[in-house]
């Protein structure tokens, strides 16, 4: 199958997900085409399976905001005729359902049918897709592809609970590639980061609100109190200096490191006993998945889709938004003892299988085969 990818190339889920499944069909024998405005950051190396056509838009003065939705679907249409693609599987509602849809109709015109996949991932409807300038084109999107997919049950209830559709929306989660998790780290590459007998707890994120980081901060406050420990800071957001201004604050600055954006999250989380994840709400959680993939337990809210990841008692422990107390005081009882630590990086392990992309991978291509039954 020739199948055109539509997603964000950023650090973001949606991107990571969408480029890793399109790397996934590849292997499987499909032929991949990446059509967005930059290569995506898990994009490594393009095959003979895998294509990146890059969308360009031409700058004009007449135009205030520049119309890369209009651009996009131009750029659709061209890859569709000039590669055959069979189907487009477009990854976040907006601008990408919106402008395949345009790109359709386009090559509708023209006596060609595509078939249109849309992944919902999260703030595409809980945030952004919900505003009321771009709720009516959001919902119109949806309901005129031909099969609609969310990476969690939380985010199929929120998008009925906030849009009216009448597409049935099919429930594929997020996955990752367990054969890629192999720790190959020495003690000495440890001990760069974190003094020998210290915990190294973990946080990655894009440091928006909703993420709670001065939540992640008052836990580790309270969990280094009990057992020494370093916290890890990975990303970039509008919430990074207040969380660094809060660090000092409780003077834990120097125990509290700010990587900013990173390329190897794996070789971090390789070295982490503990995950943070007090989110407000989580479409699904990757990050909380990525971190047990790597045997690392994982300490977080009980919002959105987290609980269908994270299993409490098991995998780590689960609480309620804001409550930093009891985040802590789970964080403490997994840290403190070896041997029950050692039993929840198993446990975090086991959980993460679950998730693995050949588990995950043929129920996309379950739903590519539907959307050409319907055609």
């Amino acid at each position: 199958m020739i199948i055109g990818i539509v997603c964000y190339p950023t650090f973001g889920g949606s991107g990571v997900v969408a480029t890793e499944l399109g790397m996934a069909l590849a292997k499987r024998g499909h032929e991949i085409h990446f059509i967005t405005y930059h290569q995506p950051v898990r994009l490594a190396l393009l095959s003979g399976n895998i294509h990146f056509h890059e969308v360009n838009v031409p700058e004009y003065p007449l135009f205030h905001y520049q119309p890369y939705e209009l651009a996009l679907s131009s750029k659709l249409v061209n890859m569709v005729k000039q590669y055959n693609i069979e189907l487009l599987h477009v990854h976040y509602a907006i601008p990408h359902a919106y402008a395949g849809y345009m790109a359709k109709k386009m090559l509708e015109a023209e006596g060609i049918h595509l078939p249109m996949v849309t992944t919902l991932h999260g703030t595409d409807i809980t945030l952004v897709g919900n505003h009321p300038f771009y709720k009516p084109a959001v919902t119109f999107s949806i309901n005129q592809s031909d099969e609609v997919t969310s990476v969690s049950e939380s985010l199929k209830e929120d998008t009925y609970r906030h849009f009216d559709i009448d597409k049935e929306i099919h429930v594929i989660p997020n996955f990752i590639d367990i054969s890629k998790y192999k720790k190959d780290f020495t003690d000495c590459q440890r001990e760069m980061m974190a003094d020998r007998g210290e915990r190294i707890i973990t946080h990655i994120s894009n440091f928006r609100k909703v993420k709670r980081i001065p939540d992640v901060i008052r836990t580790f406050y309270s969990i280094q109190k009990e057992v020494p420990s370093k916290l890890i800071m990975v990303g970039e957001g509008p919430e990074k200096e207040r969380a660094e201004e809060l660090s000092d604050a409780l003077g834990i600055g120097r125990k509290v490191i700010f990587l900013g954006n990173s390329t190897e999250i794996d070789k971090i989380l390789s070295f982490s006993d503990l995950f943070l994840l007090p989110s407000e709400t989580e479409s699904f959680g990757l990050a909380a998945l990525e971190a047990m993939a790597n045997g690392v337990p994982v300490i977080s809210s009980n919002a959105g889709g987290i609980p269908e990841v994270n299993v409490h008692g098991f995998s780590g422990f689960l609480s309620d938004v804001g409550n930093c107390q009891e985040m802590a005081e789970n964080a403490i009882s997994i840290l403190k003892d070896g041997k029950t630590l050692q039993l929840f990086k198993k446990q975090a392990f086991e959980q993460a299988k679950k998730f693995d992309i050949n588990e995950i991978v043929p129920m996309y291509e379950e739903i590519y085969q539907k959307t050409f039954s319907i055609l």
